[in-house]
């Protein structure tokens, strides 16, 4: 619904609105934990939540920027419409190799840290503020990240995104030496910048340069490889550990996350995540 010009801006907006909710909500939340006991607290939480579901929905507000929507026609299989995503998906490289990159980040760099960073924080510092820390120096970077996109236009959009999704590997990189504490949140601060130096970006192209019509299924293909794989991470990571020792494991995540995004770097269209010339991809800055 967002003119052209305009979707950076908006992507980053929505990502403000996210990371300014997991920055405070849970200090917000740890306050009143000192006035209302946690099923007070829980129920609260459900009502809250219950508008968002019983509101109806808004009423049309006429036609899109890109045109009036299509009349609605006979419902397609769910196995045709996900064909339809992953062929549309196959026609950008950029896409496909970037969701590699992505999918590879989250998988092993997101896995190791979400698994190591509590065990470090216990057994190498004796504390849990070293966890509370790097989380929070963690969202926020990507507060930081946001910020700084939403009025940024590098030339080479695709591989200044890719360039801050490989900054993730500084985060498992911190946690294989000694190092002092303040230097973890710095890892996690720098992590979350790059992250969302390269979500915004992200988000806005595919927005750009996929079929308005199968957005919604390459956007579904988007985070059901990326973030639906998660979970097998997670299953894999702790068994490494045991077997190869955390400080290995760690350091090939890190080299994981620094790797993937460079390969992905060289795929056609990865310099501005367009299948168009690199200087049509440039958004004009206003």
């Amino acid at each position: 619904m967002v003119d052209a010009s305009r979707r950076q801006r908006a992507n980053a907006a929505m990502t403000l609105a996210v990371r300014i909710t997991t920055l405070v909500a849970p200090g917000l939340t740890a306050l009143l934990a000192m006035v209302f006991d946690t099923r007070t607290l829980l129920l609260v939480t459900g009502l809250l939540w219950l508008p968002a579901a019983l509101l109806p929905p808004a009423p049309p507000a006429g036609d899109s920027p890109a045109g009036p929507a299509a009349p609605a026609g006979p419902r397609t299989s769910f196995l045709t419409e996900f064909a339809d995503g992953v062929r549309e998906a196959r026609r950008h490289p950029w896409f496909m190799a970037g969701l590699a990159a992505l999918t590879a980040v989250i998988a092993t760099g997101y896995s190791a840290t979400g698994v190591a960073l509590p065990l470090v924080s216990r057994d190498r510092y004796g504390t849990e503020a070293v966890l509370a820390g790097a989380t929070t120096a963690y969202v926020a970077g990507a507060l930081a990240g946001a910020l700084i996109i939403a009025r940024l236009r590098p030339r080479a959009q695709g591989w200044a995104a890719l360039a801050g999704l490989a900054c993730y590997g500084f985060a498992p990189l911190s946690l294989l030496l000694p190092v002092h504490p303040l230097v973890v949140a710095g890892a996690y601060l720098i992590a979350g910048l790059g992250i969302e130096l390269f979500n915004v970006p992200w988000f806005t192209a595919t927005q750009r340069e996929v079929d308005p019509g199968l957005l919604a299924r390459v956007s579904s293909l988007d985070f059901l490889l990326s973030y639906g794989l998660a979970p097998v991470g997670l299953v894999l990571i702790a068994p490494a550990m045991d077997l190869f020792g955390w400080p290995a494991v760690l350091g090939a995540c890190a080299l994981v996350c620094f790797l993937a995004p460079a390969a992905a770097a060289l795929a056609p269209g990865a310099r501005g995540f367009s299948r168009r010339p690199d200087t049509a991809a440039v958004t004009p800055r206003r």
